[in-house]
């Protein structure tokens, strides 16, 4: 029989956290009631991770879950992009349910997660909540993250934060997998899961979410996060804002003055930027004066741009200013203009 969920996991080094994370595998309750195999690609570990797979394979057999392992015996790690498409090219389950070595899926991950995809259309992503441990680490993106509504899912997706549906909790019929044709193999430093993420909308995919924690979500130093380049993931974003939403208005206002803001501004497209009527902001001292770009490789200045109040801006915005880092004062004053998320503001902070 077919396995109905294949558990798609990439270790490199992952030997200190394999255990934990087989563990929490072995307790879930879709055990006995739904066909699993886990499926890994151990990328030319040097720690011990590769023997314990080996000493796993007792435990899942009595539990009737099949263990594949495809090992890269190169010596040379190639990225987790690879590992997760070796991984899923040795699955046969109808579901993929994308595992991190250094996460822990709570008892109910499986079950929850496979009840609500199977509810959806077969081009869903389903995500989920998690808790993120140590408690308090990376505490503005977890509320971010776990506090987003349905609409969100598909309208904050410009954002820093990356994916509004966090790789670790994704799980999708293997039909997303093969449209958008597995993930980027360009090796370290490549936000893989946003490069997926954004051909997945491309093609029409859907999101949604199980609103349960069904993850222990780890921040530690060694995490693959920190090897992300923030430069690629800051042009990824731009390039998708320009091609399919700045290209559809005939002006618009960037709402932060500040670096954020005029950083925006200066990677625009000359097109673009020629767009902007204005930034905006609540500094008084610089609202009435003017941004005046100057580029230091020709020794020019540019188009000057006023700065005004954040209430005499005309949307569309785009707004550059970051959440949750003012107690509430820049949610407030975007609220006090009763604007329309995606069609009358985007944001890209």
């Amino acid at each position: 029989m077919k396995p109905h969920v294949s558990i798609i996991i990439p270790i490199h080094n992952g030997g200190q956290w394999l255990d934990s994370c087989f563990e929490s595998i072995m307790n879930q309750t879709a055990i006995g009631k739904l066909k699993m195999e886990v499926c890994i690609c151990e990328d030319a570990s040097s720690d011990n991770t590769s023997e314990l797979l080996d000493q796993w394979l007792p435990s899942f057999k009595l539990k009737e879950i099949t263990l594949h392992v495809y090992k890269n015996t190169t010596g040379s790690p190639c990225g987790v992009g690879y590992a997760k498409n070796k991984a899923v090219s040795i699955s046969s389950g109808d579901y993929l349910c994308f595992q991190d070595i250094d996460d822990i899926m709570l008892p109910n991950r499986i079950l929850s997660q496979y009840l609500h995809a199977i509810q959806e259309p077969k081009n869903t992503i389903v995500g989920s909540k998690f808790i993120r441990e140590p408690p308090g680490s990376t505490q503005r993106y977890t509320y971010w993250a776990n506090n987003l509504n349905c609409d969100d899912l598909s309208l904050q997706i410009y954002t820093s934060h990356g994916p509004t549906i966090i790789m670790p909790t994704w799980f999708c019929h293997r039909l997303v997998f093969e449209s958008v044709g597995g993930f980027s193999e360009d090796g370290k430093g490549t936000p893989e899961d946003l490069i997926f993420f954004y051909k997945h909308l491309d093609l029409g995919g859907y999101l949604s979410r199980t609103d349960e924690s069904l993850l222990i979500y780890n921040y530690h130093p060694n995490a693959t996060t920190f090897s992300i380049d923030e430069n690629l993931i800051w042009k990824l974003r731009l390039e998708r804002l320009q091609q399919l939403v700045l290209c559809k208005w005939a002006q618009f206002t960037i709402w932060n003055a500040g670096k954020q803001g005029r950083r925006f501004y200066n990677c625009l497209s000359l097109e673009n930027r020629t767009k902007v009527v204005a930034l905006c902001d609540v500094n008084v001292k610089l609202i009435g004066r003017k941004y005046i770009p100057f580029c230091a490789k020709t020794r020019t200045t540019g188009h000057h741009v006023p700065i005004i109040h954040f209430k005499e801006a005309q949307p569309p915005l785009v707004i550059c200013v970051k959440m949750d880092m003012t107690n509430g004062c820049f949610e407030d004053n975007l609220k006090s203009l009763n604007l329309v998320e995606g069609d009358d503001y985007v944001m890209f902070s």
